[in-house]
């Protein structure tokens, strides 16, 4: 039973999401062997202001 977790900024749309959902489950089952209805996929959105690169924010890019 794979796990995928996905840790993003927020702001894609539903459809976006949706389409990322998609196409990760069929990586996995091509690459795992793991049926389809296995596969869970966790998708985590974090706000701008929670994440940082080189120091700097990505809210005060």
């Amino acid at each position: 039973m794979p796990i995928v977790t996905i840790k993003m900024l927020e702001g894609r749309s539903d459809d976006q999401k949706k389409a990322l959902v998609e196409k990760v489950t069929s990586a996995v089952v091509e690459t795992t062997g793991a049926n389809v209805e296995a596969v869970s996929i966790v998708i985590e959105e974090m706000q701008k202001t929670n994440y940082a690169v080189g120091g700097v924010r990505s809210s005060d890019r």
